[in-house]
Order: C-alpha cells, then structure tokens, then sequence
C-alpha cells in the first residue's frame, strides 16, 4: 500500500499540478504540447497498424495507450488532460483567468503544431515523399477515418455535430480519468497500468478526442481523404475540443475533486 495515493491525496495532488502547470513558461509549454501531439500521432499510427493488420479494433485500442503513458510519466502537456485541471484551479480562485487561458492556448498550439509535424514525417515515410502513389492499409485507414469524422457529421447536420459533442464528453471523461488516476501510484509501472486503462476504455469504444484528430484527420488529407480545412475544423475540431472540454472538467476534474476535498478557496493574484 505504500505505492497508493488515497482519493484525498490525489486531490490534493490534482490541485498542486494545476498550478504547477499555470507557472510554465510559454517555451515549455509548446515544447512539452508539441511532443504530446507528436506521441498522441505516433499511438494512433501504431494502433492503427495493429487493427489493420489483426482485423482486431480492440488489439488497436490495447495498443494506443504506449503515447499516452510516455506523455503522463515524462510530465509533458496535453491539452485535453489540462481541461479537467487548469480551468478547476481558477475557479478555486488559485490561479487568475489569464494565466488558464495562457496555459491551455499555448498548449492546444504546441499539440497541433507537434501532430502536424508528425502527419507530414508519416506521410513522407509512407509515400517517399510522394512517389509511392498505392497506399497501404494504415493510410487507407486514415482516409476513411478523416472523411467520417468531418463530412460523415455534417452529412447528418445539427444531429451529427451533436453526436461528435457527445463522443467528445465521453472520450475527455475517460482520457482525464487516465490523468488522474496516474496521481494514485507513486511508481512508474503503478502509473502505467493506471493511466492506461481509461485510455483504452476511450479508444475502444471510438469516441473524440480533440489531439487525435489534429494528427488523423490532416493526415487522412495528405493521403487524399475528399476533407477541407473548414471541413476539418467546423465539422469536428472545434466541436470536439469544445466536448473534451465539458467532459473533462465536469465529469472528471470537478467531481473528483469537489467529492474528495473540503479546501476553501483562496485567491492568488497574478
């Protein structure tokens, strides 16, 4: 039992690391995004490898969490596990507006610009650069997936745009489950198992999550997926991130916290 962090210490422990994350300087954030992007691109790669190859979805989803737990042990940023914690510590009075807005931004770009780094290696590796013109089935994968996750909603209209919402709440709800439960083990092997089971819960059941789709639906793209950039961005992105974010605050940040601590507030100026 020594390896086990109570609910109360977690909670304690959740709070701590918000505000740690609020002080982080705008380099460390893109720097630390920007690999989290990247890991998060080479599991979905990786995951998709296994399905296609298995014909097995949920050898995929057993898969996937590899980049998820890379990113919770190293201690770098992913903006959608930052939702249930940054914004919890300004309404705690901990930390100021500024300094949330400050963190989740930098960290949402350093996601997106290490996803898309990643998309534009993988295709490279893929094609050489363009000169192998049939494709495999991991980037056949992807073109279906692309063109599903933006004009396969609208195709549905409002209904679909609440669908991709909903998976969004679902997936965040899981994926900061995985963040939070990593804070329950003070070993590495303890956080792995932890942080990896939400994960795989998420991935399995084939919800939204708005990292993954920085990196699979440009990707999708590349290899000629019939998708635009508004359709990547009003169709799914957006709505997505904005899902991840209700789910991973309300669901999991908010009742976690507020059911394992009676802290009283306390404001920090900025």
């Amino acid at each position: 039992m020594m390896d086990y962090n109570t609910p109360q210490e977690v909670a304690e422990n959740m709070m701590t690391t918000a505000i740690n994350k609020s002080k982080l300087s705008i380099k460390d954030l893109l720097i630390r995004g920007a690999l989290s992007g990247a890991l998060l691109a080479i599991s979905v790669a990786l995951a998709l490898m296994a399905t296609t190859q298995t014909s097995l979805s949920l050898i995929g989803a057993f898969v996937f969490p590899v980049g998820f737990v890379i990113i919770v042990i190293l201690g770098l940023e992913l903006v959608t596990g930052s939702f249930s914690l940054v914004p919890l510590a300004w309404m705690e009075g901990k930390i100021t507006g500024s300094k949330m807005l400050k963190n989740l931004t930098w960290v949402f770009i350093g996601n997106l610009l290490g996803s898309l780094l990643f998309a534009v290696l993988f295709w490279a590796a893929s094609t050489d650069t363009g000169q192998i013109k049939e494709l495999g089935l991991i980037e056949q994968a992807m073109i279906k997936i692309s063109e599903k996750k933006t004009i396969g909603y609208a195709g549905h209209g409002m209904l679909g745009l609440f669908s991709a919402f909903v998976k969004a709440i679902l997936c965040n709800w899981m994926v900061c489950m995985g963040v939070i439960m990593s804070m329950t083990s003070k070993s590495t092997l303890g956080k792995i198992l932890a942080a990896g089971i939400p994960i795989f819960i998420f991935f399995a059941l084939g919800y939204e999550h708005a990292v993954v789709n920085m990196f699979v639906i440009p990707a999708g793209m590349m290899f000629g997926a019939k998708v635009t950039i508004s359709d990547w961005w009003l169709y799914n992105q957006l709505i997505v991130t904005a899902g991840n974010i209700v789910g991973g605050l309300l669901f999991t940040g908010m009742a976690i916290y507020y059911t394992h601590t009676n802290k009283t507030k306390s404001t920090i100026n900025e």
